[in-house]
């Protein structure tokens, strides 16, 4: 089967999360999406209890739809997975091996102490806020871009993801995503923090200003109590990918968007935008 690109799917693309434990659930999760209206399957690798080569590419011959596989270490009652970030790696080349579309790699590869927080040298103003998932030791960004283009090389593509974990400026999301394009992903996504309304603008106004600034796609929105409209009307704007639940379940991301509203909502955007 011929593998499709995430980048150059038509905006937004509507991803179908799918964290299930066996190839079976994976796949019946995937039907579920593909019936509801998907554009892609985001594919959590660590939530699998068989993430091999052959098993990944069943899932992925099942599929028609493009798969972005990620692996967030956690498995699909959110424990702690275990895994280093050699095994980590390894678990999303596979993923590329068997033929997903590309991969999820988040900020802190190969920086595990910045996934709880920033610690290294202050070279951007954003940076001064304490960011999550954000490194600037110049050994470990070499590290990131050789795994971006071992992943071109086997024909995939890379998602660059980053949760700062904090509530940003428009001004400082389209830093952060500068400085996380200059690794030349095909994909930045960036999460940020929405604690008020004003939050909650500020995310719009980030979203229009990525649109213009930023020459790759991007896939922004922001977590917390007042975010939940960025989830829809950001990629309504401009943003490349919406993640959604087809169906809540205990394994869920509660704040995700269920995919038949969003396939309704963003649609019905799109026509008045």
């Amino acid at each position: 089967m011929k593998r499709q690109s995430l980048a150059h799917l038509p905006a937004p693309a509507l991803a179908g999360v799918v964290r299930e434990k066996t190839e079976a659930a994976a796949k019946a999760e995937i039907k579920n999406c593909l019936s509801d209206g998907a554009d892609m399957i985001d594919l959590h690798l660590s939530c699998l209890e068989s993430d091999d080569v052959e098993t990944l590419g069943r899932i992925v011959e099942f599929s028609r739809l493009p798969i972005l596989a990620l692996h967030y270490n956690r498995t699909y009652d959110w424990t702690d997975a275990g895994a280093n970030e050699e095994a980590r790696v390894a678990s999303l080349l596979r993923a590329v091996e068997a033929g997903a579309a590309g991969i999820d790699m988040q900020g802190y590869t190969f920086d595990t102490q910045a996934r709880d927080g920033f610690h290294g040298d202050v070279i951007r103003d954003f940076m001064k806020k304490n960011p999550k998932e954000v490194v600037t030791d110049p050994a470990v960004i070499a590290k990131q871009i050789e795994l971006i283009d071992r992943v071109h090389d086997m024909g995939g593509e890379v998602l660059l993801s980053c949760h700062p974990g904090i509530s940003m400026t428009a001004e400082e999301v389209v830093e952060l995503a500068l400085f996380l394009a200059e690794r030349k992903p095909d994909i930045i996504k960036i999460v940020s923090v929405a604690k008020t309304e004003e939050d909650l603008v500020e995310s719009f106004k980030a979203m229009l200003m990525l649109k213009k600034q930023l020459s790759i796609p991007v896939a922004y929105h922001a977590n917390g109590k007042a975010g939940i409209l960025s989830r829809t009307l950001n990629p309504a704007m401009g943003g490349q990918i919406a993640f959604c639940v087809d169906r809540f379940n205990a394994g869920s991301t509660m704040e995700q968007i269920d995919l038949r509203t969003a396939r309704t909502a963003v649609d019905a955007l799109k026509k008045l935008m």
